[in-house]
This record gives C-alpha cells, sequence and structure tokens, in this order.
C-alpha cells in the first residue's frame, strides 16, 4: 500500500476493509465475495447498486457487523474485482446472488438488503427463491412506473431484436475500450458529478478501494462495456405487481433529493406498491446513496426492522 493510499484511508477512520475475503465460482465466472463481522452471527446479504462494488458498504457493513450481524456483499460480474462478463443481464446477477447465498452452506432463510439496483435485484430474488429470504431491505431500489429509458417490451419481437442488436453493437464497439486513467484525485472529481452530495475525501477513499493502479494512472475496475440501467428487459410494470405480492417482512428507505444515479421514487409512488405490512422510511434532505450519507441512522432504521422482522 502507498503513502497515499495510507493517507486516504486514514482520513476515513469509520471505513474498515472486510474480515474475510473468498472466491465463488458462477459456471466458470468467479465472484468476489467480502464479509465482516464474527461467522457465528445471524448472516445478512448486502447487494451494491450498478457501477458500484461492495466496497461502498466500508462504512454501513462494520455498523451492522457492531450490531451482532454477519454481514455478506459481493462484487457483481463486471464490477470490482468479481470476473467481467461476454455480457449482462438482470437474470444473471439474480442467479449470482442466489449462488453467494448457497455458498454460505446455510439452513434457514437470511434477511437480504439491496442499493439501487442490487435492491430491485433483492426483491426479485425473494420472489423466486422465497424459502432462502427471511426479509428484504431495500434502499432507494423502489420501482416507479416511470421506469428507466431502456425499457423493452418482452412480447413485442421487433423491440427485442432492436435492444438486442443494440446492446451488440454497444458490446462491438466497446470490446477494445480500456477506462481512462486519471490521479486518485481525478477520478474522485470525475464521479463527483454522478454523486455531488458525496464529500470528495470519501470518493477518494472509494478510488482507492474500487479502482486499480496501473502503470498510467488509476482506473475503476468496472466493466467499460457496462450500460446505465437494469441490464436486458425490464419495465416497472412487471416489478410492481411483483413487488406488492411479496409475502415477507419488508423495508423501504429512500432519499428524497433526486439524483442522476437515483431511482427518484417519491414517497407517494411507493407506499401504494409496498407489500403488505412494509416498513417505510423517506429521509430528508438525503440524496440516493442513503447508507453512505446517513449511515449511523440507516444501521439503526435497518437494526430495530431486523430485531422484529428475525
Amino acid at each position: 500500500m502507498s503513502d497515499e493510499v495510507r493517507t486516504i484511508r486514514a482520513a476515513q477512520p469509520r471505513a474498515q476493509r472486510p474480515d474475510r475475503m473468498r472466491r465463488v465460482d458462477v459456471g466458470g465466472l468467479e465472484l468476489s465475495v467480502l464479509e465482516w463481522g464474527s461467522e457465528a452471527s445471524q448472516p445478512i446479504l448486502l447487494a451494491h447498486g450498478g457501477f458500484d462494488f461492495a466496497g461502498t458498504w466500508d462504512v454501513f457493513a462494520p455498523l451492522l457487523a457492531s450490531r451482532g450481524l454477519r454481514v455478506i456483499a459481493w462484487d457483481q460480474r463486471g464490477h470490482g474485482d468479481s470476473d467481467v462478463s461476454a455480457l449482462y443481464t438482470w437474470e444473471a446477477d439474480i442467479r449470482d446472488a442466489a449462488q453467494v447465498i448457497k455458498s454460505l452452506r446455510l439452513t434457514e432463510p437470511i434477511p437480504v438488503l439491496g442499493h439501487s439496483k442490487g435492491g430491485g435485484m433483492l426483491n426479485q430474488l425473494a420472489e423466486v427463491l422465497p424459502s432462502h429470504i427471511k426479509a428484504v431491505i431495500n434502499l432507494d431500489g423502489i420501482p416507479n412506473e416511470r421506469g428507466f429509458s431502456n425499457q423493452v417490451d418482452r412480447s413485442d419481437i421487433h423491440a427485442l431484436d432492436g435492444e438486442l442488436k443494440g446492446w451488440l453493437d454497444h458490446r462491438r464497439r466497446s470490446a477494445q475500450v480500456a477506462r481512462r486513467a486519471d490521479s486518485i484525485e481525478g477520478l474522485a472529481e470525475r464521479r463527483r458529478t454522478m454523486n455531488p452530495r458525496l464529500s470528495v475525501d470519501w470518493l477518494k477513499y472509494l478510488v482507492t478501494v474500487g479502482a486499480r493502479h496501473d502503470k498510467d494512472g488509476w482506473r475503476w475496475k468496472i466493466d467499460p462495456t457496462l450500460r446505465f440501467g437494469p441490464s436486458g428487459a425490464w419495465r416497472p410494470q412487471w416489478a410492481i405487481p411483483r413487488l406488492k405480492g411479496l409475502r415477507l417482512p419488508y423495508l423501504g428507505i429512500i432519499g428524497t433529493v433526486k439524483e442522476e444515479m437515483g431511482w427518484g421514487t417519491t414517497p407517494e409512488e411507493a407506499l401504494p406498491i409496498l407489500p403488505t405490512g412494509a416498513e417505510f422510511h423517506a429521509l430528508a434532505e438525503t440524496g440516493h446513496f442513503v447508507h453512505i450519507e446517513r449511515p449511523d441512522d440507516v444501521a439503526d432504521i435497518v437494526g430495530d426492522f431486523l430485531q422484529r422482522a428475525l
């Protein structure tokens, strides 16, 4: 570790790198899995958002671990220290989550927590794998009718053809592309355009855990072929009924300040579509990254919810 990295990390005394790291094979592709807390504690699975990595939990995860939880997170395929893939789909990410749970060799269902894209993924995982999920916690990943710009109707053959062609064309264009190298400060400033509410010091810390140092500078460890939004065909009209139909303890937390990377779901949109009996919190003056802006408050809410749900 260089002196520069050591200094940057020392400026974030609450951030803690994981206690354990391992690799999980998912059909020939390996995922990087991180853990905080005692292996004997109650496990909880965390899923990060798109264009993020498990290191973004480095403050929040230790807070949960201090509450007696074994916190497990993983870098999604194409992110962080996990392998890249030839193509990316929403369904593949959900299967990866299931495989990470399987790797824990547990005999009881566990609670899961996801941020943004990770929250949307775990909504669906709870639907398709209910015997493995005890409760769902969604951090600013609750869908709304407005959805994303890349919605595709699975029943429309021509629309699917266009989506697949567009994805493959994008893949061809970017297959030989490498992310532009920069300094730690440069990468932090570039990310700040997407995360304006997060401090530069925190973003610099993220560079030290989510980027690699090459000979010509630092690069984010994120596959340049990835695109924003759910990978593959996705429509809020599919996600909303699935969410409302879940029959298990559910906690939704959103930020009320809209940001470019956020879903932008309002309390008025969220409340009618949550599962029956769900708990919901809208945090005032808080952006999309609720667990980074207000880690203590979110950890308290999550801890109280789990104490009742478990």
